[in-house]
């Protein structure tokens, strides 16, 4: 005989907002709102003392969402953090806050809510330094930006040097015949671009020193095209790679999964990937991979051949889903990727190493940034071996899957 368990105790919804938190209480199903309290840690201790060590909390993610959870969980029982999409809070019909601290007390006490995953200390300093560098290089490109609409203006046409910004391309600047207003918009951009480029730096020395200990990310650096952001954005949204069983989990969570669509007797078909989870981690993903597919290797004859049927745009993104399902596979194993470059991965764990504060010139050191182009050649034939090797084995399970394949599942373009 079966016996049902049920949870005792109150289940408390919380609505955060900026300035006051919404409360509700769920006791035996029934559902009371309880008035709000203000958003200050004073009144936040307060209410988590006013609370039972029986009671659960509710609340969704926000900005502060977790400073709220970090105070009142020493008080009650236990304190979920819930996704809003995961609540259907954000369909419904009538929204209010009291109506959403309500919906969250409900939901809570019948056990219908997951909590989403916390990043420990580690990671969430990572992710604030992160994503205070990506602050600072949209506004560094805003700033960039402004001179290069006063050259349109001017109709001055395109600077002599890639780099404007560069020493010949800042002395170029320096030599145009500007209107005063215009001269003084492009002065104040370049100090502005000059103040960004030291912040950037900075915290980039910081993320730097954080990585050098971080086993997972140099590891991750071996792949060639991922530098240090790329790799250090993959760890900061995902922390423990062992909360992933699958590979498919792990792409599920990165956003980087197309929809399926199905309806009635005809077959599923895959859409647009479904972009949830980190956009950032997202955004590192695929810019590594405009890097990655230009080397010889599996990662490029994977790329030439989705490019082949969809297009580059998709081929891209796809090389973006393949790279994090090889970082997947090096940290669950353990290993360095199995085609990198050495003498590419020892220059970039050196920048790491210098970006960190480390002398200039070592022992150790010497020789790594030299160019040897009989080792560089020999490295670069060893990977275009292994990408030949793996469009032989894509052809073999190619030829082998149209063997087997019948029904609709055989088609192209079908999930």
């Amino acid at each position: 005989m079966s016996v049902l368990f049920r949870w005792v105790g109150r289940a408390i919804g919380l609505d955060v907002h900026r300035d006051f938190c919404v409360i509700a209480i769920c006791e035996d199903g029934v559902v009371r709102s309880a008035g709000r309290v203000p958003s200050t840690p004073e009144a936040i201790k307060t209410l988590a003392e006013s609370l039972l060590p029986s009671d659960r909390v509710a609340l969704e993610v926000t900005g502060s969402a977790w400073e709220v959870a970090r105070i009142l969980e020493p008080h009650v029982e236990r304190v979920i953090v819930v996704s809003p999409d995961d609540t259907g809070i954000v369909q419904a019909r009538a929204k209010t806050d009291r109506l959403d601290a309500r919906a969250l007390a409900r939901l809570l006490w019948k056990g219908e809510l997951e909590s989403v995953w916390r990043p420990d200390e580690r990671c969430r300093v990572l992710r604030r330094r992160l994503a205070r560098r990506e602050q600072l290089v949209h506004a560094r490109t805003r700033a960039k930006q402004e001179v290069h609409a006063v050259l349109h203006r001017r109709l001055q046409g395109k600077p002599p040097s890639s780099d404007l910004f560069g020493v010949k391309g800042r002395q170029w600047l320096a030599s145009l015949e500007l209107p005063l207003e215009e001269s003084e918009s492009v002065d104040a951009a370049l100090r502005h671009v000059n103040f960004l480029d030291y912040e950037i730096a900075e915290v980039e020395r910081l993320i730097a020193q954080q990585a050098i200990t971080w086993p997972e990310i140099r590891r991750l650096m071996t792949v060639p095209g991922v530098n240090l952001i790329c790799a250090a954005s993959f760890m900061a949204a995902i922390g423990d790679v062992n909360r992933f069983l699958t590979s498919r989990k792990l792409v599920a969570y990165l956003g980087l999964d197309p929809r399926v669509r199905q309806s009635g007797e005809a077959p599923a078909r895959s859409g647009r990937i479904s972009k949830r989870g980190s956009a950032s981690a997202r955004w590192a993903l695929v810019e590594a991979a405009w890097t990655t597919v230009r080397q010889p290797g599996p990662l490029h004859a994977f790329y030439e051949r989705t490019r082949g049927r969809r297009g580059h745009g998709k081929a891209i993104v796809a090389s973006a889903r393949k790279l994090a399902v090889l970082f997947w596979c090096m940290l669950t194993r353990g290993e360095d990727y199995a085609h990198q470059q050495p003498s590419l991965t020892a220059k970039k764990l050196r920048k790491l190493e210098l970006k960190a504060g480390a002398p200039k010139h070592t022992k150790a050191a010497a020789g790594i940034s030299s160019v040897n182009r009989a080792m560089r050649g020999a490295e670069r034939q060893l990977a275009e071996q292994a990408e030949i090797s793996y469009k032989r084995l894509v052809q073999d399970q190619q030829a082998g899957a149209r063997a087997r394949k019948v029904g609709a599942s055989a088609t192209p373009e079908r999930a």
